[in-house]
């Protein structure tokens, strides 16, 4: 649990990060619009700080019970219902994660072209698919660990899930 807790850690840090640079890239991109100064580069990047604070925040909503769901259906189930109709849920998950692990990886070998504004190949880019399939598999596996153990608290979920 040591190593979950800081993957939490790290992936709240590069989460923060991706969404500040974005910020700040526009920010450029706005204030080169009244100097002399022409940020070609700031579109592309922008786009791209995007893709990686998804790839860093999806994993941790996952594992905060973030996404959506219809609370009145749920809130009618039993616990036990409950607890096997979530580690149902998580199976069929880890099946799609399954897929686009294969598939994401397949991608990043085929991004040897370089970027059209910055230095670098988009495999770096299309790698964010990868890297977030894996650690929503991850995550998914924890959940069904601590589902199996009936280590959930669903009356935490009205106020976001676990953190």
């Amino acid at each position: 649990m040591k190593i979950r807790k800081w993957l939490d850690m790290l992936l709240s840090i590069l989460t923060v990060v991706s969404f500040a640079g974005v910020i700040i890239v526009v920010t450029i991109q706005i204030m080169s619009r009244y100097l002399p100064y022409n940020a070609i580069w700031t579109e592309e990047l922008t786009r791209y700080l995007f893709i990686y604070a998804i790839c860093f925040g999806a994993p941790l909503a996952l594992i905060r019970g973030e996404y959506i769901n219809v609370d009145m259906i749920l809130a009618k189930m039993s616990h036990n219902f409950r607890r096997f109709y979530e580690i149902g849920i998580y199976v069929v998950l880890m099946v799609l994660f399954a897929v686009m692990i294969q598939t994401g990886y397949d991608f990043t070998l085929v991004g040897t072209q370089t970027s059209a504004t910055m230095p670098f190949t988009m495999s770096v880019i299309h790698a964010a698919i990868l890297i977030m399939s894996v650690l929503l598999a991850f995550y998914s596996i924890v959940k069904i660990v601590k589902l199996i153990r009936n280590e959930v608290n669903f009356k935490s979920d009205i106020d976001g899930g676990e953190m």
